[in-house]
């Protein structure tokens, strides 16, 4: 079981500390201040989820400090899914990125708040508190532009179709999917996909957009065992700068 809830941390941590920075770059450019204020709110609470993911791989699992984790690892051994990876592009597709993925991570958390493993659960109960607030904010706006002017629900439409099959690279299954689900330390990807399909189906109908196909083969699968899109290492690059001008500073 450690291996296999070892894995599920790395690859929710991953993903939260990724988009987390993606996020922060609207920091000073989003469409109005009110959203700025949003986007960065939102990617510090996702850095703060990376941060306690990391510090349970710590000090459960012997892996290394969060800093080390953040910022001293190769892209190849990253675990996030290649959806959290891409540039923020305008601001439909942030949007709609934030919308599919903060649902399937609400979905994710609720399940691990009944987790066997206890550090987990214990976190997921806090969190799933936070990232409720992140999809009320996420619906509001798909539903606003939804029912804006035709070319504001004609470019969301157009983001939700470009995300689907990333969106659902997020339920990538690991070797270890039955382990976790036999141990009851999580509910398994499939099934959280299923729950998440369900959830965002609805609200996409209700706001008279159409949700975009299903094509198995169209899905982007490979994060989640270190293949990557070209996005992830000129990120890490940048975020990891500072530190690599003197790899032996005192902070």
């Amino acid at each position: 079981m450690n291996t296999a809830t070892k894995d599920l941390l790395y690859k929710m941590a991953d993903d939260a500390f990724i988009i987390g920075h993606r996020n922060s770059e609207w920091t000073g450019i989003g469409p109005m201040l009110e959203e700025d204020l949003a986007f960065s709110s939102m990617a510090q609470d996702k850095i703060g989820h990376a941060w306690a993911l990391y510090k349970i791989l710590n000090e459960q699992f012997g892996e290394a400090d969060a800093d080390v984790l953040g910022f001293q690892r190769k892209a190849n051994d990253f675990k996030c899914c290649q959806f959290v990876e891409l540039p923020i592009g305008e601001y439909d597709f942030s949007l709609v990125r934030h919308f599919l993925f903060d649902h399937a991570e609400y979905l994710r958390y609720e399940a691990l708040s009944e987790s066997s493993f206890e550090p987990l659960a214990l976190l997921a109960k806090k969190i799933k508190s936070e990232i409720k607030y992140h999809t009320m904010h996420a619906d509001t706006l798909l539903r606003q532009l939804a029912n804006g002017s035709e070319e504001a629900k004609a470019r969301i439409q157009n983001a939700l179709n470009y995300s689907w099959h990333f969106a659902l690279g997020i339920f990538e299954e690991s070797s270890a999917e039955n382990e976790l689900i036999s141990n009851k330390v999580f509910i398994g990807e499939d099934a959280l996909k299923s729950q998440w399909i369900e959830k965002v189906s609805s609200i996409i109908d209700a706001a008279g957009l159409k949700v975009p196909v299903t094509e198995n083969t169209k899905i982007i699968l490979g994060g989640r065992k270190g293949t990557h899109s070209e996005y992830l290492q000129p990120l890490l690059t940048e975020m990891t700068e500072v530190l690599a001008s003197d790899p032996n500073a005192e902070w």
